[in-house]
């Protein structure tokens, strides 16, 4: 297995594909799944002569099951860790959904020299949670039902947010991917518990603000206004607004999980902005 160990002894799985000359393409899976997410755009872009690199974030996939550390600043170092190790440099970064924040942290904290564009994909970022400075969140209850879901019956959460708004599947008309289905659930399942409950508040209640005000790259931020998972409204409207050099693409009627349903339109989405 190729990996590479952080400071504090986890065991990075990572994929590292193409080339070591050509530009490099980071990928940032979300939550609660693996680098395996994003298989179709990983041989996409291979093929299209690019390096092409994703990890499996601590707890998840491949990578150790570790008791701590389940933070964005640790999900960050990480990132750092395996660029380091790889000596990335002019580097694509592309985040989905919790990836991208992870993804706007790195390049916010570590990518001054080794980024040159960041792309975000119905990511979490600015802030998820309802506060008092964030009138638009989402209310803690929503994330301690997910906690006490995954707490309950792991397998069974995990099977039914594949199936239903996940990808859409339960709108009317909307005919369910099995395989899709399964590979999401295979991916969650191989991960930790733990992991993936500390994970909730990572994703939930951590503000990138300063993160997407420190960011100086060309950003494209992509997200579908029928993400029935990261609303549309208090994320990449927002993150727009706070990057310096941002790109918005709203893509109609597409789902949180569009990289999966839709590869062929996020591809080319995906192709225009890396090549311009």
């Amino acid at each position: 297995m190729i990996s590479v160990n952080t400071q504090d002894a986890v065991q990075l799985f990572y994929k590292d594909w193409g080339p070591k000359t050509a530009q490099p393409i980071v990928f940032h899976h979300g939550w609660p799944l693996s680098s395996d997410d994003w298989d179709n755009q990983m041989l996409f872009f291979v093929r299209k002569g690019y390096r092409v690199i994703a990890h499996d974030r601590r707890g998840h996939g491949r990578s150790s099951q570790v008791r701590d550390g389940h933070d964005m600043d640790h999900y960050a170092s990480d990132v750092a860790t395996v660029a380091e190790h790889l000596d990335l440099r002019n580097a694509i970064h592309i985040g989905h959904s919790t990836g991208g924040g992870e993804a706007a942290r790195y390049v916010a904290r570590y990518g001054k020299d080794r980024v040159s564009k960041l792309v975000l994909i119905g990511a979490v970022p600015p802030l998820m949670l309802k506060t008092p400075t964030n009138p638009g969140g989402l209310s803690i209850e929503v994330f301690d039902d997910l906690r006490k879901q995954l707490a309950a019956n792991r397998a069974q959460f995990y099977l039914d947010f594949a199936s239903g708004p996940f990808y859409g599947f339960n709108r009317p008309g909307v005919k369910a991917s099995q395989p899709v289905v399964w590979n999401w659930w295979r991916q969650g399942m191989m991960g930790a518990a733990n992991a993936h409950h500390d994970g909730i508040k990572a994703f939930s209640e951590t503000d990138f603000t300063q993160d997407l005000k420190d960011i100086a790259v060309p950003t494209l931020v992509l997200h579908g206004d029928d993400d029935q998972i990261v609303p549309i409204g208090n994320s990449a409207f927002l993150s727009a607004k706070l990057l310096k050099n941002s790109t918005l693409k709203v893509l109609p009627h597409l789902p949180h999980g569009m990289c999966t349903t839709h590869a062929d339109t996020i591809n080319a989405e995906l192709l225009s902005f890396v090549t311009t």
